[in-house]
């Protein structure tokens, strides 16, 4: 069998720093490929020159068995070839239907709206994506938006789809109809590349994985047989795989963070605290209000009623900027719009709380040598991959920006940290790596409310797991009484 893809000897090159080094690949028509490797290893560069999104220094690429050179995005779509960005391609201000009509040749020369409105609204019943056409792109939680971009390339009839961390930001019950979705796709011969650091859903769903480390590939195999620390040790050189132990932390401190009756637009009334020395670990299915709450905790959501307190000053209404000088920090899921500006250096996006301050101002100027000597540090500490901290941020893989972010906040030693997401596209050593950075700030004092909607993050760190359900709380147990039955009760929507 010939196979749908081969990529030989892909080399790809930014200055220093070689990406690709001589990488073959191989994509067989009904195989769903594994692509595995830490963040920085080359994974979405390599799958952008295939794509045609970046230009192989040198190299082969044939697909169907006719060669790909120099070609565009349009090109490789033409061909049959679709790449699901783990950063959206949309425009926020379109409809649903308007994305997915966007080059498009299908959607003619004069719009034809109504017939593939229709189209997208069959198309996403019967994949499970459920899907407004009418709504607006913009207003949409992440975990739809990337149903919007999964649904562009079903419509599009690809033969070939490369996902990019399509799971990030879909909640437990979203991936697995993701994966059945994958199922159906590879029953009809196509072939797909599934880029993901979560090892379990490569167990549930790949034929065959490709490791890649620092621009190599070190490791194949089929995954028949193969165990989660496998993997994980082909990935990294160790098994991080393993659940871990959480040492107990000290006795709780005072309230920190306190909220009694607070609410925002889309929150229920809440009323909790988090003590210094604890994190409350927030789960519960993506859309449950986890956005708001965040967002409201932070400043950008304007609070309804109620009262929010940080080491008891009441801040209900203070403004970002004045929760950030009391000892406030944010990292919100939203990387890309939120905590970066990606058109921008490491270290300017390092310095971005701190560029009015000494060391690194001297009144309106900027003191670039101790920003930099200042990313340098962060950049080794946090294994933040690129050549210097004048690297662009949007140049970086998605895990490397994810690691700005989280160096930036914790380097700060908030007293409080609003996290949400925090190890969304890290590989399983980096979130290992992640996990124990915060616990750590816990026991320096710190309150964490650590939201993810990846239950077994919120396990791993939580003193206090709440679960969150139609934009409340269900309920709230400490990690000594863990009761799983009763957490996917909460998280169900039901009490008992």
């Amino acid at each position: 069998m010939s196979p749908l893809l081969q990529m030989r000897g892909i080399v790809r090159r930014f200055g220093d720093l070689c990406a690709n080094d001589n990488i073959d690949l191989d994509v067989q028509p009904g195989e769903i490929l594994g692509l595995l490797g830490e963040n920085g290893s080359g994974k979405s560069t390599l799958m952008k020159v295939l794509f045609g999104m970046l230009r192989a220094d040198s190299g082969s690429i044939a697909f169907k068995g006719k060669l790909l050179d120099g070609h565009t995005p349009a090109e490789a779509m033409a061909a049959g070839i679709a790449m699901i960005h783990q950063h959206f391609m949309l425009i926020d201000a379109m409809t649903v239907t308007e994305n997915v009509m966007l080059g498009w040749p299908e959607a003619g020369r004069v719009l034809r709206t109504k017939e593939i409105s229709s189209r997208v609204r069959e198309a996403s019943k019967r994949f499970g994506l459920y899907l407004d056409p009418d709504a607006q792109v913009g207003a949409l939680p992440l975990g739809r938006r990337q149903r919007v971009e999964i649904l562009k390339a079903i419509l599009r009839n690809a033969e070939l789809l490369i996902l990019d961390e399509p799971t990030s930001n879909l909640a437990p019950a979203e991936v697995a109809d993701l994966l059945v979705i994958l199922r159906r796709l590879r029953a009809e011969r196509k072939g797909i590349v599934f880029i993901t650091h979560k090892l379990p859903e490569v167990l549930d769903v790949c034929d065959n994985v490709v490791v890649l480390r620092l621009g190599r590939v070190v490791g194949r195999a089929p995954v028949a047989g193969a165990s989660r620390g496998q993997l994980a040790e082909m990935m990294i050189g160790r098994d991080v795989s393993a659940p871990r132990e959480v040492d107990a932390a000290k006795p709780p401190g005072q309230a920190r963070l306190a909220l009694r009756d607070f609410s925002a637009p889309g929150l229920l009334p809440l009323t909790f605290e988090v003590r210094a020395g604890e994190i409350l670990g927030v789960a519960g299915v993506d859309g449950n209000g986890q956005f708001e709450l965040v967002e409201s905790l932070s400043g950008l959501l304007p609070a309804r009623g109620g009262v929010l307190e940080l080491d008891g000053r009441d801040i209900t209404r203070s403004t970002v900027a004045a929760r950030m000088n009391l000892g406030l920090a944010y990292m919100p899921a939203d990387r890309g719009q939120k905590a970066l500006v990606k058109g921008m250096s490491i270290a300017e996006n390092v310095m971005l709380r701190d560029s009015r301050r000494p060391p690194y101002a001297r009144g309106p100027l900027l003191t670039p040598a101790r920003a930099a000597a200042k990313t340098r540090a962060l950049m080794a500490d946090y294994d933040i991959r690129a050549r210097g901290p004048d690297s662009i941020v949007a140049r970086l893989s998605g895990g490397n920006q994810q690691k700005i972010v989280v160096a930036r906040e914790l380097d700060r030693g908030p007293a409080v940290l609003i996290a949400h997401q925090a190890a969304w596209g890290l590989d399983p050593g980096a979130t290992r790596f992640v996990l124990d950075r915060m616990i750590a700030l816990r026991d320096r004092g710190a309150a964490i409310v650590y939201v993810s909607s990846e239950l077994e993050e919120v396990l791993a760190i939580s003193d206090r797991v709440a679960v969150m359900a139609g934009g409340g709380f269900a309920g709230v147990m400490p990690r000594s009484a863990l009761d799983m039955r009763q957490i996917g009760l909460w998280m169900a929507g039901r009490a008992a």
